[in-house]
This record gives structure tokens, sequence and C-alpha cells, in this order.
């Protein structure tokens, strides 16, 4: 949609729904949530409705512009293993709920995230009952062996079930990439989802001052299973083999972090990696601007926000080959990184070695490759696909 389009509509009363607000929560879809708010509300009435993940006395770190609702949820949204508890996102889900229905005249639209999948059964039900139009974003869809691995047999078949009613209904819906539209048609959508163009919330920055990086690898996100962050210190061990002083900066934490320092401590390299834990983003962004590579051995990723936040700085990531990883769709192999054929640390310390040996070539070239991109990849572009969608539901354009 045209800006002067968007001009002659009338603001629309929004409420975004997601159990999660940056930088009370970090995370990837929190920060993706927090922009989209924020782009939102410069032209239109925004709601953010999330857990209360404040203390009483203080107030919510809300986007400028956009009123943000703490509603009941509890604060412990982990289990000690990684998985996400039952209770908090059902008890989001009776909240949010109650208030569409007390406020179904207050918003025009709802958007919500699929997932925890309660609060889109909640916004359903809500529009159903006279309430407003509802548009979810799917970030990702389980297949049922993941879901048996995530809760085993029973707890698997139970969350697929869920899963499944939530697909039927599921009206306009987004997706961060081909993959996961791909997905969400093969489990029952019936629809075409809008495959949002980017989510990237960064500035377009100059070229790297200096292209020659340091002989550092970087990883920033939770440590939990699918992130395997485990086999980094290993790979790093292997790479160092051919790179003299190379190092690791492991940002992040989760349940796997005891594992990753026991197999620090296991190869003798205390002084070699770090693992600092949660840092602010001034501190990540720094670190990958002067990285050798991102490492992000996945096995899952809706988007891979990362890889293109490291591109920005002309930083190449390392990924890996997967048929749940979509983050393998942002690089371009010996372009913007390498895409590794597997999550074994001698796989990765190969691309590691092939990140260093190409060295300011692959920078330059990821930065190039970063800027063809950039509008694209922007946040901005997939607010107007959101924005056009709001309108084809409200004024039925």
């Amino acid at each position: 949609m045209s800006a002067s389009a968007t001009a002659r509509t009338a603001p629309l009363r929004v409420a975004i729904v997601y159990d999660c607000l940056y930088p009370h929560t970090i995370g990837g879809c929190e920060r993706w949530y927090r922009a989209v708010a924020q782009r939102l509300a410069a032209r239109h009435r925004v709601t953010y409705l999330t857990r209360t993940q404040w203390n009483v006395h203080e107030t919510p770190d809300a986007p400028p512009g956009v009123e943000v609702i703490g509603l009941d949820g509890g604060r412990q949204l982990y289990t000690a293993s990684g998985r996400r508890r039952i209770a908090p996102p059902l008890r989001f889900g009776i909240a949010v709920l109650r208030h569409l229905l007390r406020n179904r005249r207050r918003y025009d639209v709802v958007h919500t995230c699929s997932f925890p999948y309660f609060p889109l059964i909640s916004a359903a039900m809500a529009q159903a009952a006279g309430g407003p139009k509802v548009v979810t974003d799917w970030v990702e869809v389980w297949p049922p062996d993941y879901w048996r691995d995530y809760l085993g047999r029973a707890g698997g078949a139970a969350g697929a079930a869920v899963q499944k009613l939530c697909i039927s209904l599921t009206g306009p819906a987004f997706t961060l990439s081909t993959l996961a539209a791909e997905v969400l048609r093969q489990h029952g959508y019936r629809g075409t989802p809008v495959v949002l163009k980017g989510i990237y919330d960064g500035p377009i920055l100059p070229p790297p001052a200096e292209m020659k990086r340091e002989p550092l690898v970087v990883f920033a996100g939770r440590h939990i299973p699918e992130k395997q962050v485990s086999v980094i210190p290993d790979a790093i061990a292997i790479a160092r083999r051919q790179i003299p002083g190379l190092r690791g900066l492991i940002f992040g934490d989760g349940p796997e972090r005891p594992r990753v320092l026991k197999e620090i401590a296991r190869l003798g390299l205390e002084d070699a990696i770090e693992c600092p834990g949660f840092k602010s983003w001034k501190e990540i962004d720094c670190a990958m601007g002067r990285a050798l590579c991102l490492l992000l051995p996945s096995r899952r990723e809706g988007y891979g926000l990362v890889v293109v936040e490291a591109a920005a700085r002309g930083t190449p990531s390392v990924v890996v080959e997967g048929a749940d990883n979509a983050a393998t769709s942002l690089v371009a192999d010996g372009i913007n990184g390498f895409v590794a054929p597997s999550a074994q640390p001698a796989a990765l310390a190969e691309a590691i070695i092939r990140a260093h040996a190409t060295g300011p070539e692959l920078v330059h070239r990821t930065y190039t490759w970063f800027r063809a991109h950039a509008e694209e990849l922007g946040v901005d572009s997939s607010v107007a696909q959101i924005e056009e969608v709001y309108e084809s539901l409200v004024y039925g354009r």
C-alpha cells in the first residue's frame, strides 16, 4: 500500500497479542513484535496485550506510542529442561479471552502469534462472539515427531491436536518464510499465507571500516536443544588446529548452558571461549561487528534474524542444512556465509576455516549482499504488507 493510500485511511485500532514483551523477555520474536507495534503506532492506535513481566511498582518498557496492558500469565515460562510450561499460556489465554470479550468494540483487528496457541483460540472465540477480526503469525509449524520429542508420546499427541485445531481456526495468516508457509498448508491450512518480506529493525550501516576480522566466532541465542549450542566448543577446538588463537563468544542462557560449560572445560578452552550470558544488544552487536563469523548451528529456525543482523555488519554466518531450518534461506553459500551439511563439529569447523580463508573478501561480499537486500529484509516492508491485510479485513478492500 502506498503512503498516500495509508494517509487517506482512518487509523485502525489494533491489539497485538503475545505473551512476551522485549526487553522484559529477550528473543527474536520479542524484538519483532516490538518493532511491528512501534511502526504501526505511527499511524494507528496500538495496544500490546502481554503477560505482566514486571514488578507491581514498575512501569513496563513500552514501545513509543504503544499502550501495554499486562494480563495474568505467570512469570516462569519454561521448565528446567527448556520446554514451555502449559499453565502460563493457558492462564494468559483465559485472560486474553476475558479482555477481548469485555472490550469487543475497542479493537478493529487482533494480531496474535500462533504459539503458544491458547491466546489464538481465545481471539478466535472472541471473534465468533462479535469481537474484532483476527490475523495470525505462524512462525513455525511443528511436525508430529517433533511434538513427541518435545512433550513425549501422550503430551506430543495432545500438542499436535491443539496445533491442528489452531490451524483450523486461522483466518488470514502471516509467515516469515516460504518454508513455514508450505508446512502450514501441508498441515491443513486452506488459505494462502502472506510471506512477510523481512524483520530487520536495525540501521543501514556504511561499509565496515575494517574488513580484516579477529579470529572470533560468535553465537547469540537461547541455550535450548534446538539451537545445538553444545557443539560449538568442539567445533572451535577443531578449527583452532588451523586458525591459531581462534576464540569464541557464546551469548545467551538456557537449560543447555551447563552442558556448554562442561564441554568448554572438557576441551580445556576456558581461556578461549567465553559464555557471558544475556548481554545488551549493543555488546552483542559490537562483538558481531568484529567477528570472523556468526555460528548458528540450530536445527530449527522460523526465520534466523541474527543472520541478517550479522550481515548488516559484513559478518558472514555459518548455518546448518535442515528441513526445518528457515535460516538457510538467508545464506547464499560462499556469498554471505556457508551452509554446513550437518551440526557435527567437524562440519562446522570446516565452514569456520573456509570463512577464515576467504577473509576480507567474504566480509565485503556479505556486506554487499546485505545492501542489495536491505529494503526487502527490513521490518518496514513487512509492516506495509500487514497493513494491507488489516485494511482488507476491516474495509473489505
